[in-house]
């Protein structure tokens, strides 16, 4: 906004650009109008056509709409924030009007730290030539959460805020469903106290095929990558997401909702042509999500398909060197922009 206001004319600025990169749109800094005056900016933006929303200064709603172009974390991500009322926060119809200005480029991982070839978390490290040994992590697994090993009985995985737009009362929903089914489930995240009560209650019920820790914990976070079997997301929105190209990474099938880097990561698997990386359902609904999980653990059984849709995720790439150039040639968009 500086530069496109008060700087505009000035000719040490003139050359300057800018990208704004939005990672997630509902955070957007939000003051009363009484603190314009502290800006310094001119006060015809202190306006609903200004920096204004619904009564107060934003700076999010600045950003979108000065600067020269706009990225976020993903691409599906980008589309639906411009398109949908909840995701584009009171800022749609900013963001519609900025549709060809707007871009997405997934974040990437830290393949030093997040990569079983090298974990030093792991009990037992392995690659795409060695997959076998991810069963030595999945035994190591049930050990430190007190379940019994069973190598035919898939193991699901939830690293998680404990919110519901992580899809945590999806969870809550078919928690019941699950347990009917011959899986197990280790959970390990912090969040709202009405999810830890109800976890630590199924953990008390449900003590041979449930556990969970509720808190951080780097060193298990690593384990139950490299250990579980499939890792749920069903998040209500994921503007990138991480755990999801971890879990791709480590061979631990990712069952997760069609919603931003979620969508852009994960490929759906297709039983008729054996091609895909993951599970994937689109609806925000408990029984959508089961039945995905239900189509998951049914392809399970054939190790074959099985190890092939493990290797076809271990294969992606998803670390900063593919990112970093897409940025670059996003800065190189930017500079010839008139």
């Amino acid at each position: 906004a500086y530069l496109k206001t008060i700087y505009k004319d000035v000719e040490q600025f003139s050359e300057f650009k800018t990208l704004f990169t939005v990672h997630n749109l509902a955070y957007q800094g939000k003051f009363p109008t009484s603190k314009f005056k502290n800006t310094g900016l001119l006060e015809d933006l202190n306006s609903a056509k200004g920096i204004q929303q619904n009564g107060k200064i934003n700076f999010m709603k600045s950003g979108l709409l000065y600067a020269d172009l706009i990225n976020t974390v993903s691409n599906t991500y980008a589309n639906e924030i411009r398109t949908s009322n909840e995701l584009g926060a009171g800022l749609k119809d900013v963001l519609a009007k900025r549709k060809k200005d707007l871009y997405g480029i997934i974040n990437g991982i830290d393949t030093k730290v997040w990569n079983p070839e090298k974990d030093k978390l792991l009990p037992k490290k392995y690659t795409i030539k060695t997959i076998e040994a991810k069963q030595l992590n999945k035994k190591a697994l049930t050990e430190k959460f007190g379940l019994e090993y069973k190598e035919d009985v898939p193991i699901f995985g939830i690293i998680s805020r404990l919110y519901d737009s992580k899809g945590i009362d999806l969870v809550q929903k078919i928690f019941p469903d699950l347990m009917k089914m011959d899986v197990q489930l280790i959970l390990l995240g912090t969040g709202d106290r009405k999810y830890h009560t109800f976890f630590d209650k199924m953990s008390m019920k449900y003590k041979n095929k449930f556990a969970s820790y509720l808190g951080f914990n780097d060193e298990l976070a690593h384990i139950i990558e490299g250990g579980a079997d499939m890792f749920l997301m069903p998040s209500k929105y994921e503007p990138c997401g991480l755990n999801q190209m971890y879990s791709l990474k480590y061979g631990t099938i990712p069952i997760v909702r069609e919603t931003g880097g979620l969508a852009d990561t994960v490929i759906r698997y297709d039983e008729k042509t054996g091609e895909g990386t993951g599970f994937m359902f689109k609806k925000y609904d408990a029984a959508a999500f089961l039945k995905e999980i239900k189509r998951a653990v049914n392809v399970f059984s054939d190790k074959k398909a099985w190890v092939k849709i493990m290797k076809a995720g271990m294969k992606s790439d998803f670390s900063w060197n593919s990112s970093a150039k897409k940025y670059i040639e996003l800065y190189k968009t930017v500079l010839s922009n008139n």
